[in-house]
C-alpha cells in the first residue's frame, strides 16, 4: 500500500510540475491583441493571420479580432492609448485631432499612384511625422499596407464626370472630420456611416453611394446593391499598421525587431495581393452588370486639391513636406 501511495504521490507531483511548466511557458508568450473593421473572411484578415501572425513564431500569442467585434471603427486609437488594445490597422484620419500635421497624408490625390506611395513610405521623408505620432499619440506605425485605390461607387445611372455631378449625392464616408472632408472635396454630400452598415444603407437607399477600393467592394458585395463605379482614384489607400508605444516599449530589442520584420512581410504580401485583385476586378464588376468608367480626373484632381489648399487642414501641413512628397 505504501508503494502504491508513493507512486500516486510521485505521479501527482510530476503532473503538477508539468502543469506549472506549461503555465509558465504560456505566461512567457507575448500577447498581441489586434482589432480591425474588415470581415474575418476578407483577404486582408487571412494575410494578417498567415503573414504577420504566422511570422511571429512561438514567442508570441497573436489574437486578431475582425468585423469591428472588439472595437468600433474609429475607436481603436483611444483603446490603444488606454491600454485596452495592442495593435490595429488605423486610418490616417484617426490621428488628425491629436497630431494635426498628419492631415497631409489624408489629402485626396496626394499620391499619384501605388509606386509613388511606396516611394514615399519607403523613404525617410515621413520620419519626423511618424516620430510626432509616437510622442503625441502614443503609437508606433510599423508599416503602411496598401489596401487599394478608392473609387466612387453609386446607385442609379446618372453619369459622373466632374465634381459638380456629385452635388447632392449622399456619399457614405467613415466618421470623422478628415473623412467627411474627402467626400465634401469630391463634390458630394458626405454621410457618416459605419463600414459594417454600408451594404444595408445602399440596399435601403439611406445613402446613394460609397467609396472604397475595388477589393473591398467585392468582399463586402457592394456590387449587389449599386449600379456603377466611377474610377476617380482619389485616394491611394493604405492603413497605418500600428502598435501602442506601451506594448512596444515592453518588448525586448529582439522582439521589436521580429514584430517589425513581420509587419513589413504583411505589408509586402497585402500589396501584392491587392494589386493582383485590382488588375482583374474591373472586368468582374462589368460582368456583374455595373457600369465602370473613368471621369474627368483632371477636373476632380484640380477641384479637390484646391479645396484642400483653401481649407483649415492645409495650415497644419509641415512646411516643405508636400514638395518633398511631390518630388519623389
Amino acid at each position: 500500500m505504501r508503494s502504491i501511495n508513493t507512486t500516486i504521490k510521485t505521479g501527482f507531483g510530476a503532473l503538477a510540475v508539468a502543469l506549472m511548466a506549461t503555465t509558465s511557458f504560456a505566461q512567457d508568450k507575448v500577447e498581441l491583441i489586434y482589432s480591425d473593421t474588415v470581415a474575418e473572411t476578407d483577404i486582408r484578415s487571412e494575410l494578417l493571420r498567415t503573414e504577420f501572425g504566422g511570422c511571429l513564431g512561438d514567442e508570441f500569442d497573436f489574437k486578431p479580432y475582425f468585423g469591428a467585434t472588439l472595437f468600433k471603427q474609429g475607436t481603436e486609437l483611444t483603446a490603444m492609448q488606454r491600454g485596452n488594445l495592442d495593435m490595429a490597422g488605423l486610418a490616417i484620419y484617426d490621428f488628425q485631432n491629436q497630431v494635426p500635421a498628419t492631415s497631409i497624408l489624408g489629402a485626396a490625390y496626394l499620391y499619384r499612384d501605388y509606386d509613388h506611395l511606396r516611394a514615399v513610405t519607403h523613404s525617410d521623408v515621413l520620419d519626423d511625422l511618424w516620430a510626432s505620432v509616437e510622442s503625441e499619440a502614443g503609437v508606433k506605425v510599423l508599416a503602411n499596407p496598401y489596401i487599394g485605390t478608392r473609387h466612387v461607387n453609386l446607385r442609379g445611372d446618372k453619369k459622373i464626370m466632374t465634381p459638380a455631378d456629385l452635388a447632392g449625392v449622399k456619399l457614405r464616408m467613415p466618421g470623422g472630420e478628415g473623412w467627411q472632408f474627402v467626400g465634401e472635396a469630391l463634390g458630394a454630400s458626405p454621410t457618416p456611416m459605419a463600414f459594417t452598415e454600408v451594404y444595408t444603407g445602399l440596399q435601403t437607399g439611406a445613402i446613394d453611394g460609397q467609396d472604397n477600393p475595388l477589393p473591398a467592394d467585392k468582399s463586402m458585395k457592394f456590387y449587389e446593391v449599386t449600379d456603377q463605379i466611377i474610377l476617380t482614384g482619389h485616394l491611394i489607400a493604405n492603413n497605418q499598421f500600428a502598435i501602442s508605444m506601451s506594448k512596444w516599449n515592453s518588448l525586448t530589442e529582439a522582439q521589436q525587431a521580429k514584430v517589425q520584420e513581420c509587419a513589413l512581410k504583411f505589408e509586402a504580401a497585402l500589396d501584392k495581393t491587392t494589386l493582383e485583385q485590382e488588375a482583374v476586378l474591373v472586368d468582374f464588376f462589368k460582368g456583374e452588370g455595373l457600369d465602370v468608367y473613368e471621369p474627368d480626373k483632371t477636373a476632380f484632381r484640380d477641384h479637390v486639391l484646391a479645396e484642400y489648399l483653401n481649407s483649415e487642414f492645409s495650415k497644419d501641413w509641415p512646411e516643405g513636406l508636400l514638395d518633398k512628397i511631390n518630388a519623389l
